[in-house]
């Protein structure tokens, strides 16, 4: 499989700074959203760099500090779980998403999404179906994502220990679903994924 086949397509249509994006937790019950954008030196593919999904979470710790060595530069965006429920999740993953691009230190000319929805961005964008499996910038930007969100959960789950986040990161697990109910909704959950429970209790 050809890693660099979408960026070097791009750059034969006379792009030149070319970033690619990924999210992490659009399906969780709680915390933020994050999105990542990272810029790869041309021609070049990080050793190891897969969709996130298919990494060990040992082997994703790894790779985001090589990525960050190693890349030109990187941004990470994230829209709130308050955002989420004021705006849906759709917009505000475009948000994240936004967000980082706007944070880089050096401006793309394209970013290669993952995904069939087009963010509003302040550059010119290409999406990519399944893109974090195809292309070497979208892999890089969705280990950069995912490691991120898991960090930043495991912070919250010291500050909410009773909602066990280490366990289950935020997603709807069993686990996740029994403690909301032994202990209510916390200021960290998305409410507009939450209206079942909340049903239920009333």
């Amino acid at each position: 499989m050809d890693w660099l086949f979408y960026e070097n397509e791009a750059k034969n249509k006379g792009y030149t700074v070319i970033c690619g994006i990924d999210e992490a937790g659009r399906g969780p019950l709680a915390g933020p959203v994050f999105a990542a954008a990272v810029i790869l030196p041309e021609g070049h593919i990080i050793e190891g760099v897969n969709d996130s999904k298919k990494l060990s979470e040992k082997r994703r710790e790894a790779l985001y500090n090589k990525i960050i060595d190693e890349c030109v530069c990187y941004s990470i965006g994230t829209a709130s779980e308050k955002e989420i429920d004021q705006i849906n999740i759709l917009q505000a993953t475009f948000l994240a998403m936004k967000r980082a691009v706007d944070g880089l230190e050096i401006k793309p000319d394209l970013a290669l999404v993952d995904g069939n929805r087009v963010p509003p961005l302040n550059t010119d964008v290409e999406t990519i179906v399944k893109g974090d499996g195809k292309s070497a910038s979208i892999a890089a930007a969705s280990i950069i994502a995912k490691v991120a969100r898991d960090r930043y959960m495991l912070k919250l789950a010291e500050q909410y220990p009773q909602y066990e986040f280490e366990r289950h990161k935020g997603y709807p697990t069993k686990l996740h679903y029994e403690k909301i109910y032994e202990y209510g909704i916390s200021d960290v959950h998305r409410i507009s994924f939450l209206k079942k429970v909340l049903e239920n209790n009333e």
